[in-house]
């Protein structure tokens, strides 16, 4: 258009701001296509890296791929040990734990330990006063000497009847022979009243033997009978029967304890005595899982409190069946030398139901259906999808054993979304690592 003139008829200006308004929006225009395509560029770049990554991954001699090509999270198969387990839940308690009685009455003159004190086998923990204990014991011994001094006079009247009888034996013995040597010469009286006093003083030393034999007896009885008051004269100290912690005190200085023995009182603890050192747990096993319980088998004792694990072993069961239940009482003995584990806290045990050494094993996610129908999605160089039927074994926590006659160990299995994927289907593969634990399936 040529320029105006300075002579042109009025209205001139509005075609100038006509033309300028159509310049401006013509630029405008410009810039939109620009920056179009700037944004389909940066859109198209990254996908074309992509390609060409996956050239250079596949040879130079490899197809082209796509831009439909869909992307696969695929993940190793590999032979490992698997194992299932069962879970189970129980609280700890002690070995052995008992309320420490006294075997005789009295009053608690001194107790040496409290709540929380370790003790060892044989430690002293109380002492009790008995005032007539002792009196019984004075008694006792008093019965002994009186019991000796009647052993030692009978044993003197057993040595005078055996000399009367030696002096009485000796005269008839000399008038019997007298009288045989010279017949009429000693009258046949005197021969019987020597004879007579013979036999009376033979008599006499049966009886003093019997004698000291009831003394002997009785003396034994007082020894005994002394011997018993101090065996029961020492239960006023009572000692610990185990090593163990004590966890609870009943009575204090100058409290009366009955005799643990009488049924009919009820007599008072001194303390209760808990072995701590090692610990029990009562596990119900399920009827199904009786089989594989054995003795001496070690598990795995986890303490959610501690967030630890510690080491135990199968030590004894029931070997039968709760009918109620249906479960079978198994004890994990736990060791705990250092108290770091107390009774009453939860525990739970993870009971090895199978195992199974150097079998092919998958991830748990790569399992697409169940049972019969359980399929794996393999990915075949050069990235061709490929659906293989296979039959599942023992479950671990991230790997389920597979049997498949087309699956070896290394091969790529699909763990990410399998919906759409068809078999022979072209794809890109990218390896991931499992980090994910799965549930296990007992």
């Amino acid at each position: 258009m040529p320029p105006a003139r300075c002579d042109e008829a009025p209205g001139t200006d509005d075609t100038m701001e006509h033309r300028r308004n159509l310049e401006i929006g013509a630029a405008a225009q410009a810039s939109r296509r620009l920056w179009r395509y700037i944004l389909l560029l940066s859109l198209l770049v990254p996908t074309a890296a992509l390609q060409v990554s996956c050239l250079r991954g596949r040879g130079a001699d490899a197809a082209p791929v796509s831009a439909e090509t869909p992307v696969v999270a695929v993940a190793q198969v590999t032979r490992v040990d698997l194992s299932t387990s069962l879970a189970l839940t129980a609280e700890f308690e002690p070995f052995q734990e008992i309320d420490v009685m006294a075997k005789v009455s009295g009053y608690i003159r001194d107790i040496k330990v409290d709540i929380g004190d370790r003790v060892r086998e044989g430690q002293l923990l109380a002492v009790l006063e008995i005032p007539e204990m002792r009196d019984d014991l004075a008694r006792a011994a008093a019965s002994i000497d009186e019991a000796v001094a009647n052993l030692a006079a009978a044993r003197d009247d057993l040595r005078r009847a055996e000399s009367a009888h030696e002096i009485a034996h000796l005269s008839h013995s000399r008038i019997l022979e007298v009288a045989q040597r010279e017949p009429g010469l000693v009258p046949q009286e005197e021969v019987d009243e020597a004879n007579s006093h013979d036999l009376e003083a033979e008599a006499q030393v049966a009886s003093a033997k019997s004698h000291v034999a009831a003394c002997e007896q009785r003396l034994r009885v007082a020894q005994a009978e002394q011997s018993r008051f101090k065996t029961l004269y020492q239960y006023a100290q009572i000692t610990a029967p185990f090593t163990g912690v004590i966890t609870k005190r009943y009575a204090n200085i100058g409290a009366l304890i009955q005799a643990g023995t009488s049924s009919q009182t009820q007599a008072m603890p001194v303390v209760r005595l808990a072995e701590n050192g090692l610990l029990r747990l009562d596990l119900p096993v399920p009827e199904s899982a009786v089989p594989v319980v054995h003795l001496g088998e070690p598990v795995e004792v986890q303490v959610p409190a501690l967030n630890r694990t510690f080491p135990g072993k199968v030590a004894r069961f029931a070997d039968e069946v709760d009918e109620s239940t249906r479960t079978m009482k198994t004890e994990v003995d736990v060791p705990n030398p250092q108290l770091v584990l107390v009774p009453g806290m939860y525990a739970e045990v993870d009971l090895t139901t199978a195992q199974r050494k150097n079998v092919l094993a998958a991830p748990v996610e790569s399992i697409d259906g169940a049972g019969d129908s359980a399929r794996l999605f393999v990915v075949q160089p050069p990235g061709i999808i490929r659906i293989l039927p296979v039959r599942l074994g023992i479950e671990g926590p991230r790997l389920i054993e597979v049997q498949s006659a087309g699956l070896r160990d290394g091969a790529s299995v699909v763990v990410g979304p399998r919906s759409g994927l068809k078999d022979g289907e072209k794809v890109l593969s990218k390896t991931v690592t499992m980090v994910a634990a799965s549930v296990s399936r007992p």
